[in-house]
Parts: structure tokens; sequence; C-alpha cells
């Protein structure tokens, strides 16, 4: 039997796009994934629909769709398309597991969180024409034997950078109100078996990869005993962390002995009081600095995420975080507007108060704001965003932050210029049009 996997595109934003060129960054595991849990007499099939036109007159037995929230437009209209063939069409990922009924309107069955343990039952149910509408795990997934995805499924010549991914980790042990990592992954951070882990990086026909981790050093202790066995390997990596790890300089070194060039963090902002409302008390604001002195200081280059939007937020945040970003030379810096993805602590709350205004999901890309902030108007918020970006993105603001060191100027230099790319698709405004 035939089975399709498809990834949606983003129609809108600036983030989770390929490029003019046709190009993609990294590699997403949940299709690869998907097809390797899928049993062998099955013939699987991978289509990124960001970079190919989707064939409705494939012959297919059924087709498996996931995606983030802002490609779920792209996602229903695909769904809807194969149905009108008579195609089953199944969907799950993080946003169909918030919003299952929403998602029946389009697919015959939904999963809801983890696949690993339903997925083979919910084929066979399939193949005897018992498929059921909602299929769920009774408990998360135990991450021993987890299956390689099958990459050879993927067509690589899409791919600029990251082609090799892999996941040691999942869950974070923090519960931040904006990530719906949780409330997918579960409560409970849970960790795959080291050698696992070396054998499939050993697997790799690259030296570089990344971890899709949500917080590598989310244990340190196996962090530490991973970072130890990576040494031999003599790989170069990167992966999403905390700012906690700046507070152990043992972990900081082996991060960096053992390849880690550079770590996605989420400041998210400058204010205690931001960090605190979000459940994010444990980051230090006033402690950013030297944390990030310390984490230079150990050779790792930081890509820093910053929120706007939040309510402790004025129209002076972007100035304030532009500068703290320039004087504490962040390496790169990712910028995010507050928007509240279902399943969220900040989705309920926000929907409470009555503050969003507007549930288009293409526009759920982190680029465009979907609710009511409480110190800016909708404008500033929107334009403070663009502005921020841009003025970061100048050649003379890369290059003072990229010159803070000659190790490592090369990736920090192709890093910015990446970024760049994004930052001069947006409007060039003045500063004094927030101000």
């Amino acid at each position: 039997m035939k089975l399709l996997l498809i990834l949606p595109k983003n129609e809108r934003g600036y983030w989770g796009k390929v490029s003019k060129s046709g190009k993609a960054g990294f590699v997403r595991l949940n299709l690869p994934t998907i097809a390797a849990l899928t049993p062998k007499d099955w013939d699987v099939e991978i289509l990124d629909a960001r970079a190919k036109p989707v064939d409705y007159n494939v012959k297919t037995d059924i087709v498996g769709i996931t995606g983030f929230t802002a490609e779920m437009p792209s996602a229903y209209e695909i769904a809807d398309n194969f149905r009108k063939k008579g195609i089953t069409v199944v969907m799950g990922g993080v946003h169909v597991s918030a919003m299952p009924d929403e998602a029946l309107k389009h697919a015959d069955a939904v999963v809801i969180g983890e696949a690993e343990l339903v997925w083979e039952k919910l084929l066979e149910d399939f193949k005897k024409g018992g498929l059921k509408p909602k299929y769920r795990a009774d408990k998360l997934c135990d991450m021993k034997n987890m299956p390689i995805p099958r990459r050879d499924l993927l067509d690589r010549s899409m791919y600029i950078s990251g082609f090799n991914t892999l996941q040691a980790t999942r869950g974070c042990p923090f519960n931040c109100d904006y990530c719906a990592v949780t409330s997918f992954f579960g409560n409970e951070f849970r960790v795959r078996p080291i050698d696992e882990v070396i054998e499939e990086i050993k697997g790799f026909d690259t030296r570089e990869f990344f971890f899709m981790d949500d917080n590598i050093v989310g244990r340190p202790k196996y962090a530490k005993e991973l970072f130890l066995k990576l040494i031999p390997l003599n790989r170069t990596w990167g992966s999403q962390a905390s700012i906690t790890m700046a507070k152990d300089p043992e972990l900081l070194k082996l991060y960096a002995k053992s390849g880690g060039k550079y770590a996605f963090i989420g400041l998210e902002s400058l204010s205690q009081k931001n960090l605190e409302k979000m459940n994010k008390g444990w980051n230090s604001a006033e402690g950013y600095k030297e944390a990030i002195k310390k984490i230079h200081g150990a050779g790792i280059n930081i890509i820093g995420s910053f929120v706007f939007g939040l309510d402790e937020d004025d129209k002076n945040v972007f100035k304030n975080t532009f500068d703290f970003i320039m004087d504490a030379k962040i390496d790169a810096a990712q910028f995010h507007i507050l928007t509240p993805l279902p399943g969220t602590v900040t989705y309920d709350t926000l929907e409470k108060e009555g503050r969003i205004i507007d549930r288009d999901w293409g526009k759920y890309h982190t680029g465009e704001v979907v609710f009511q902030p409480k110190g800016m108007t909708i404008d500033e918020l929107q334009n403070g965003y663009f502005w921020i970006f841009r003025n970061t993105y100048t050649i003379k603001n890369i290059l003072k932050r990229s010159l803070r060191s000659t190790k490592g100027i090369a990736y920090r230099i192709a890093a910015n210029l990446s970024y760049r790319k994004k930052a001069l698709r947006m409007p060039n405004l003045p500063f004094y049009s927030i101000s």
C-alpha cells in the first residue's frame, strides 16, 4: 500500500519558508520519523510542499499531513483536495493535537500527541476499514530503541544546511506560558540512551549536525555524559539551550569541547516582570550580560531569541533591546511577536481576556500581530518588530557584533547574512515611527 506524507507550506511570514532558490533550513524530523514507524510492506513517499507542488492525481491509499499553526491553512486545503478525490487523510502535530475537532473537519482521523505508540495501530485499522477519528497514546513513549528517521526519503538538494538533525531529549524542564512544548510532549523531560544517540550520529555523512531538542542542557548530568561521548567523534553541532548553562562551568566547557559551536537561547525579555509573568522567572534579566560573557568565553556563539508584545512592554522595548544586543555583542538574534498558539497558556489567557483579534492561522507565524497588546498600539508593536529586525542586520551592526573575536567569525557572519535576507524583506521604517 502507498502512504504519502506531506509537509505544507507557510504562505506568509518570514520563518519556515524556502528561499527563492528553493532551499530550506533544517530538516524537520516529524515526517521522516513517521516514515520510519511505518511497516516495511508500505511504500512511503515524503513531499515537501514548500518546494514542490502537490499532485492531487498521484496514486496513494492514504495521506498524512502535519504542520505548524501558520501552515494549517495550506494543510487544510491539501487535505480537502485529497478527500474530494476519495483519498483518506490523517493529520497530526502540535496544532492538530491542540485543535483536534477543528482538524477533523478536514481529515478522516487525527493523531493527538506523540505518534510512536499509535501509528501502527492506525494503519492496521485503515487496512481493515475501521479507522477511528482520534488516536491518542495513553502514555508517553519510551525513548529507547527509537527508529532512525528516514532521511533517504528527503530531497537533500533543497536543504542549505542542517540536513542531519536528530533528537536526544524530549520536552523541557521548564513550562513557559507561550510555549507548546509541554502541552505536546508532556511534563516529563525524557532522554534517549546516549549510546543510541552516538550511533545515529556516527551514521551521519557530514561533520555538522543539529540537535532538534528544545533544551539540550535540560538535564545537566545527562548532557555532560553525552558531550563527553561526542568529543572523540570530532563533529560540529548546535542546539537550543537555556541560559542556565552559564552557571555550570563544566557543562559549558564540555558543550564547546564536544563541538558545540552555537546555541539558540530564549532570552525573551529584558523585563524581569515579563519573565515572571510568562512563568520564566528562572531567567535573570539582570544576569544576562554576565551569562553571555561566560558562554562567549567558552567559545560558544549565541543566537538570542526575543519576544515583543508582552504585558510589561511599551514602545521603548525595541530600542532598549537593540541597545542590549549591541552592547552584549550577541552574535545573532531572532525576534518574535507574542503569538497565542493554540495549546498554550498564553492562548487560554488572551482568549479569556478577549484580546485575540485575528484567528487566521496563516498569520500565526510570530511576525504579525494577532492580539491586542497592553502597553502599545498594534501598529507600534508591528512597526517596532520591523525596525529592530532591519536595524540589527545592517552591515555595520553585523560587523560590530561579529568582530568581537576572530574565533568563529566565519560562522557569525554567515548566520547574520542569512537573517539579513529576512530583514530586507520587511518594511524599512524610521525609528521615529515607533518612538
